[in-house]
């Protein structure tokens, strides 16, 4: 999988988000979305997501060797992002298996495992509504990760993960990144330490 960008810009209204981006997300790398708030980071993440068109330039995606039709470049892409809703009736299972029947899982990995591998194995069957900030995370986490994507985009991922949860996503880091592009939306630095690259967004506004 690559991903393409030339000439890349975004804007609301006159103002310009960012611009003029030229770059290339390869497969097998972690790449850092770096810069101060307001500077675009979580823009970019949308417009990579395709839940957010952009105003100038093009983005491509690329699967062995063919390019991605528009339409079908959401199907190579998993996204955990603390603004993205969960369906909160739902219990957890119940969560999962949605999910699945749009994105799906790994094969490897039953809906109990994946719990258990975020550390919520006790809480399947509990509407997600009763889920603390924390416990909210590791869903979105999870159901990121899991998926069979071989894009993942990640904005601020620890976001109201205490240590242990910290600690959950560097390993869900370590077992999961093989083979995809990760593209981690952040500026704090136990997010992005495992990055090779970053993309520092104010050089291109």
């Amino acid at each position: 999988m690559r991903i393409t960008l030339h000439q890349l810009g975004k804007r609301f209204n006159r103002q310009w988000i960012f611009k003029n981006i030229d770059y290339t997300f390869e497969a097998n790398f972690g790449y850092a979305i770096t810069g101060p708030n307001g500077s675009g980071k979580s823009t970019l993440l949308q417009v990579l997501a395709g839940s957010m068109l952009h105003s100038s330039g093009q983005i491509a995606y690329w699967h062995l060797q063919q390019k991605v039709p528009p339409q079908q470049q959401y199907q190579h892409v998993a996204i955990a992002a603390p603004y993205l809703e969960l369906i909160e009736e739902l219990t957890l299972a119940e969560f999962l298996q949605f999910h699945h029947q749009f994105k799906p899982f790994a094969p490897a990995h039953s809906f109990s495992a994946m719990a258990q591998t975020v550390g919520l194995q006790h809480a399947l069957h509990r509407q997600i509504r009763l889920f603390s900030s924390g416990m909210k995370q590791r869903v979105k986490l999870a159901q990121a990760f899991f998926s069979q994507a071989p894009v993942l985009l990640l904005d601020e991922p620890t976001a109201n993960l205490d240590a242990e949860g910290i600690a959950l996503y560097h390993s869900l880091i370590q077992q999961f990144s093989a083979n995809r592009i990760v593209i981690v939306g952040s500026n704090d630095a136990q997010e992005t330490q495992f990055c090779q690259h970053s993309l520092h967004l104010p050089h291109y506004q």
